[in-house]
């Protein structure tokens, strides 16, 4: 079974993730290449190797150049050998998928999620997995691993979860371990990890540079993912990354409106919906009016995009206002980390180059000037299935782990 959601790497770990990862993203390959790369002396290599071919991991594949001497072989991943599955909580539902160690997704499900965190998610958590195992007709005994992402506090061996209210009052505490009773019930080893966590590692080890070693994940603007060195950074109590004020007593809707525009947590969306109906309220025109026919409840983010793409002037405003202060809480962030990149996600990506560009002018204004030269600021490029698919990939990692 997998270890802990937080270990410190053992050498030998260290050696078969960096071995395998070196051939997953640059095979076919030669075993003197990825010694030079790794900085590992091919004695060392070609033990790993051999190892690796035998568990099916990799496969030798044709043969190189010859610098002279004898001609390289090379070796690529076998992706077909094992099969990951990753589920992911949105915010209105769960996503699991089973890939490859291409990260192909083979096979895929989406299911309507419960507004309230409780332990009905979770058995809807396990009933994602268990219709990928039946429905996918893929050979179970190749599914290797198991990943979770899920919203909250996750504990540091990624067994408890906590979901805060507000991050505040009336939180929700789920005692038993989600790892252990995906183990226990399918005999797959299993990783839980926070949501954003996912996010950002899936965005790294499928459609980022591989070369980003240091990067953020905006998850809309409650919480982030942060990659330092390559790796996942958690913190000292593993719960890295969450945004908000812990604000127990207060609730006077102008305090948290000034918290907003610094470090304070917001809605989903930055807070757009309530933006669009206060203006509203007030009397301004918006085509948002004609598509909820005036129900101010049925206002959500889709509507806005929708506005907004008819040429709707409120609605561009609200994406501009909402980027400028977004850009204000990665202007902290930047100054603090100093990070090359920084993605955003979690759905409000979809607002286009009008959030991404406010986005990056008000961190430009906001943030120390060393800081921003060469920062990218990109949209998430997974969709609704970062979450799953980041998990499915910190599986993935875990395998290589083992060797």
């Amino acid at each position: 079974m997998f270890e802990d959601r937080i270990v410190v790497r053992s050498d030998r770990q260290r050696k078969s993730l960096a071995i395998l990862d070196m051939i997953r993203k640059n095979g076919p390959i030669s075993r003197t290449d990825i010694s030079k790369v790794t900085g590992f002396n091919i004695v060392t290599v070609s033990n790993y190797m051999n190892n690796f071919i035998e568990k099916k991991l990799v496969s030798e594949k044709g043969y190189g150049v010859s610098t002279g001497g004898r001609i390289p072989t090379l070796v690529e991943l076998n992706p077909k050998s094992t099969l990951l599955i990753g589920v992911g909580l949105n915010i209105t539902d769960i996503v699991g998928v089973v890939v490859d160690l291409r990260s192909n997704i083979l096979f895929k499900v989406k299911k309507e999620r419960t507004s309230r965190p409780d332990e009905e998610l979770i058995r809807r958590v396990i009933g994602v997995v268990e219709e990928l195992l039946e429905k996918s007709k893929l050979p179970r005994e190749d599914v290797k691993g198991i990943g979770i992402g899920i919203p909250g506090i996750i504990d540091e061996k990624g067994h408890t979860i906590r979901w805060p209210g507000g991050l505040g009052t009336d939180d929700i505490f789920v005692s038993v371990s989600l790892k252990d009773l995906i183990e226990d019930k399918f005999g797959i080893p299993a990783i839980v990890e926070n949501d954003a966590d996912a996010a950002v590692f899936g965005e790294k080890w499928i459609s980022i540079d591989a070369e980003v070693r240091d990067m953020i994940y905006m998850y809309s603007g409650v919480a982030c993912g942060i990659i330092i060195n390559g790796e996942i950074y958690h913190g000292w109590s593993g719960c890295a990354g969450e945004l908000g004020i812990v604000h127990p007593v207060e609730k006077d809707p102008k305090t948290l409106e000034r918290e907003a525009l610094g470090l304070g947590r917001w809605s989903l969306v930055l807070g757009m919906i309530d933006e669009i109906k206060e203006r509203l309220s007030k009397g301004q025109k918006s085509a948002i009016s004609d598509i909820v026919k005036g129900d101010t409840n049925k206002i959500n983010f889709k509507t806005i995009i929708e506005a907004f793409e008819t040429g709707d002037a409120m609605s561009r405003s609200v994406i501009e206002n909402a980027g400028y202060h977004l850009g204000r809480k990665i202007a902290f962030l930047a100054n603090l980390l100093s990070p090359e990149m920084v993605i955003i996600g979690g759905g409000i990506e979809q607002a286009g180059d009008v959030l991404l560009d406010s986005i990056r002018k008000s961190v430009r204004m906001h943030a120390i000037e060393e800081v921003t030269n060469g920062l990218k600021i990109v949209p998430a490029q997974l969709g609704e299935d970062a979450i799953a698919l980041g998990a499915a990939s910190i599986a993935a990692e875990r395998h290589f782990m083992q060797g």
